[in-house]
């Protein structure tokens, strides 16, 4: 074990976007707890992982967020030179255990740089590849340098079994981060909403590409609800890195949005009739906060032609594809349209007959998420603290 700081474990982390932000954050207070506060951390974190107790990230966590082939290449060479940096600074501090959490093109590169120069930490991966979903080839490949995996879902773990890695489905974490728990009639007091009056909460995403492509669609859609619902108020919370850029380009729209943090999320939440969000983690979220919704997204039209030819589940949504039915309206690169979207957002706004028939889904589908009613930070933790004691397998 690294013997700095009075024989302290070090523990390294790697993370490329603000949903691993939040599992490694949640990962390093179940450490510090299980351990009495004696554990060490370095990597590369964003804010939730720094006030958790990350002293430094080693460059900014948004260089790696991007997804999408064409969308990588113009910043091929900053993701290869951050990949070689990352494999480097792992080598020379020598931590006790390597945690990389999702962003798997990257993560796996850098694992396979130490691998290739004799890093001899054990490496645990947090995050299955959806290899249930597309290229089930992957299992065997991250089995072969791999430790241990962290699953979020409960049928992840046999896929990789079967290729001779331990892994362990932990929960997902947005069933304890307090999406249910938001105050609904501060955030509308806050904002100059009505008690009456609907409220759409719109989620862009949390990378600047999903944004650019997704928020002149969803501005299109507000301006066809407006007519239908007159009463209308509109609301957006982004992440801090993209608050200022979508208030600037939401100016410009027919209705006033109110552009709010991250630290308002959860009552925005509470306070909304429905949301129109990007595919991804929000959609567990907003299922957790019981807002009905829609789902939308777009890619690069290369991309998404790749993406089609490769994927082989129906569906986007977790939900959706735990309960192998469309629970949650998916609109997926050329369904989202303007007109699509307003339909749909028509009909979730004025029916509540509507949106609770979604919610009873959605619950069903949350049902799945954790296992034993044991948070999945903790959980987590039990399993790095395990494998940080077994050391580097053979």
């Amino acid at each position: 074990m690294n013997d700095d700081a009075g024989g302290a474990p070090l523990v390294f982390l790697v993370v490329g976007e603000h949903s691993g932000d939040a599992l490694g954050a949640s990962l390093m207070a179940g450490l510090l707890a299980k351990t009495d506060g004696g554990v060490r951390f370095a990597g590369i974190g964003g804010p939730k992982m720094l006030a958790a107790g990350l002293e430094r990230s080693l460059f900014p966590m948004t260089d790696l967020a991007v997804m999408g082939v064409f969308e990588v290449l113009p910043r091929l060479p900053l993701l290869l030179r951050r990949m070689q940096e990352t494999a480097d600074e792992i080598l020379r501090v020598q931590p006790d255990v390597v945690v990389t959490i999702d962003a798997p093109d990257f993560c796996f590169r850098v694992v396979k740089k130490l691998r290739a120069a004799g890093g001899a930490a054990p490496v645990v991966h947090y995050v299955a590849p959806s290899v249930w979903a597309w290229r089930p080839g992957r299992a065997a490949k991250v089995a072969k340098f791999l430790d241990h995996l962290l699953c979020l879902l409960p049928f992840e773990p046999p896929y990789f079994h079967r290729e001779g890695l331990d892994a362990t489905f932990v929960g997902h974490p947005v069933v304890s981060a307090g999406f249910a728990h938001g105050d609904g009639e501060a955030f509308r007091s806050r904002h100059g909403v009505p008690a009456d009056a609907p409220l759409l909460l719109l989620l862009p995403g949390s990378r600047t590409g999903e944004v650019s492509r997704l928020l002149p669609v969803f501005g299109d859609t507000v301006a066809r609800l407006m007519a239908q619902f007159p009463g209308l108020r509109v609301a957006i919370p982004a992440v801090d890195h993209l608050r200022e850029r979508i208030r600037a380009d939401t100016r410009s729209w027919p209705i006033a949005v109110a552009v709010v943090g991250a630290e308002e999320k959860h009552d925005a939440f509470a306070a909304a009739t429905c949301a129109l969000a990007a595919s991804g983690t929000v959609t567990l979220e907003l299922a957790m906060a019981g807002v009905a919704h829609a789902i939308a997204y777009r890619v690069n039209a290369l991309t998404g032609v790749i993406g089609k030819w490769l994927i082989k589940t129906p569906f986007a949504n977790l939900l959706n594809i735990v309960l192998g039915r469309e629970a949650i309206p998916e609109y997926i690169q050329d369904d989202c349209t303007p007109d699509n979207l307003a339909r749909e957002l028509a009909r979730l706004l004025g029916d509540a007959g509507a949106r609770l028939r979604q919610l009873e889904g959605a619950r069903e589908a949350l049902a799945h998420f954790e296992p034993d009613g044991v948070a999945p930070g903790e959980r987590a933790a039990d399993v790095v603290l395990s494998v940080m004691k077994k050391g580097k397998m053979p």
